[in-house]
């Protein structure tokens, strides 16, 4: 029972809900790789792929980070830092999640294995980034941003160019989010030794970067739509899209973190649903 126990304990550790954040961008990389649906065994192996190399990601993070956890208000209870679970469960729970991944990478085509480990590096070498750069946000837009072409690779055994504007897009939206979310440990930060964009340019500057990278988000998107000569549906999606992280942007500011959690998990999750949703009926509609 106490398997099953620190099974549950670790899922919600990870947050494995939260793949819908990369997950969606993934599915819509997929849809365009297709020009419409993929076959459904390659739809289920993209998914494993993706919550398996996340659980490991997150996962690797809260053991790297434990210490670091246990000096924060904030994280002092989790798991780890809070006694609930040993460093030797999750550091064996990231393996097996990092084996099952490989497994469905190998299940997809020849690209998609030999190009896993390169994954696998970004997913799990952005936990040590913000131990030597203030711009380890961007590490984390690139893990959740190779989705996309991942997910292209899955389906055609090819990477094609255009598919990396939604890395990129996917990279500066995770980026931004990253840089708010990291207001609330400013001062952990500082004391702690850590970099990050909050402490180094303050709240007020953050704010502006975040904005900056959300902007460039949207530019990005706009691009992709026209590079796939996607039509209405698609942009109509955008559209809402661009209202979202407007009213994300509205909700919290330098003063007032309060809200936080509604704009980094719900309205995130949000939009990346929209995004796809727009996409695929675009794509299904031309078909």
């Amino acid at each position: 029972m106490s398997f099953f126990r620190n099974i549950g304990i670790t899922l919600d550790m990870i947050k494995w809900e939260h793949s819908i954040f990369a997950l969606p961008f993934a599915l819509t990389g997929a849809m365009l790789a297709a020009h419409g649906v993929p076959r459904v065994s390659t739809i289920l192996w993209i998914v494993i792929c993706m919550v398996t190399a996340r659980s490991a990601a997150m996962a690797f993070n809260r053991w790297a980070d434990a210490d670091l956890d246990a000096t924060n208000p904030r994280t002092a209870g989790r798991a780890i830092p809070a006694g609930l679970l040993d460093r030797k469960f999750v550091a064996i729970f990231t393996l097996a999640m990092i084996l099952v991944f490989l497994l469905a990478c190998s299940q997809l085509n020849r690209l998609t294995l030999l190009l896993s480990p390169i994954a696998l590096f970004f997913v799990l070498f952005y936990s040590f980034t913000k131990r030597f750069t203030r711009w380890s946000h961007l590490f984390l837009g690139l893990a959740l941003g190779i989705a996309p072409a991942a997910a292209w690779s899955g389906v055609t055994g090819a990477v094609d160019p255009r598919i990396l504007i939604l890395t990129a897009a996917v990279l500066f939206w995770v980026a931004g989010f990253d840089v708010l979310y990291a207001c609330q440990d400013r001062e952990h930060d500082v004391t702690n030794g850590l970099n990050s964009i909050p402490q180094s340019w303050g709240l007020v500057g953050a704010f502006w970067v975040a904005r900056t990278m959300h902007l460039v988000m949207i530019g990005l998107l706009i691009w992709l739509i026209q590079v796939f000569s996607l039509g209405w549906v698609a942009k109509a999606g955008l559209v809402v899209v661009a209202l979202l992280l407007i009213y994300e942007h509205l909700i919290i500011s330098p003063k007032d973190l309060r809200r936080m959690n509604a704009a980094f998990f719900t309205l995130n999750g949000i939009i990346s649903v929209i995004f796809f949703l727009s996409v695929a009926a675009d794509l299904l509609l031309r078909n």
